[in-house]
């Protein structure tokens, strides 16, 4: 079944532009102008994929996505923000909101159908996978679900990746470029400072248990995970 995407662009040019390319790549495109149908879509039929912009009518994008990652039923839909704002401070705030890649206008459809088939690739749980328990964290990749003692976490499917790959590799120095082969796989334009920021918002979800403190930050390392 083809993955079905929710564009979230209030420029009809840009917004056709995309849904297009998609369609041609054999996705299902659909399209909003603001945050309120993009909700009334998303309830109706919940996307596999967000491409949001951030300049929307009412409501900026990246307040948008903490609406999304508030709400239980749309917290781990993947989330890629399309914009104009390319500083440094608009990535790693678009990054903070939640988004798992930053695209930046103008860009190529084929720079972009690129970064949708990477994070189609990255957002799909491998049912396989049995679930990984230490310290009273544990991941079910199954389900996509992750918890901290009985707290179910309420996390972006980029944190859920990153506190997976920490559970999988214990007590194991893991450097950003090495996470960002893990975690991001081949998003090769993620820069490495984007890891800082989803380690911050991972130890935020984990704080409220006492979580966060087995996550280490090894000084000219990277980070750890120390379940002792």
């Amino acid at each position: 079944m083809s993955a079905r995407i929710l564009i979230v662009e209030d420029e009809p040019a840009i917004r056709e532009l995309v849904a297009v390319n998609l369609r041609h790549a054999g996705y299902l495109a659909r399209e909003s102008g603001d945050a309120d149908s993009a909700v009334t879509m998303i309830d109706a039929e919940r996307p596999d994929l967000i491409l949001l912009d951030w300049m929307l009518p009412g409501i900026s994008g990246v307040d948008f996505i903490r609406r999304l990652r508030e709400r239980a039923s749309t917290r781990d839909i993947p989330v890629i923000m399309l914009t104009a704002r390319a500083q440094e401070g608009d990535k790693l705030q678009g990054f903070e909101s939640g988004a798992d890649d930053y695209v930046t206008k103008p860009f190529s459809p084929r720079e972009l159908l690129a970064r949708v088939r990477a994070m189609l690739r990255r957002a799909t749980p491998e049912a396989s996978e049995d679930p990984v328990e230490i310290a009273g964290l544990r991941i079910e990749p199954a389900t996509h679900r992750a918890f901290a003692g009985d707290v179910q976490l309420s996390l972006s499917p980029t944190e859920f990746r990153l506190l997976h790959h920490f559970l999988r590799n214990p007590d194991r120095v893991l450097s950003r470029s090495k996470l960002l082969d893990k975690v991001w796989g081949d998003a090769v334009y993620i820069e490495e400072r984007t890891v800082d920021v989803h380690i911050r918002r991972l130890r935020l979800a984990l704080r409220p248990t006492g979580h966060d403190r087995l996550i280490e930050t090894v000084r000219g390392g990277g980070y750890r995970l120390a379940p002792s």
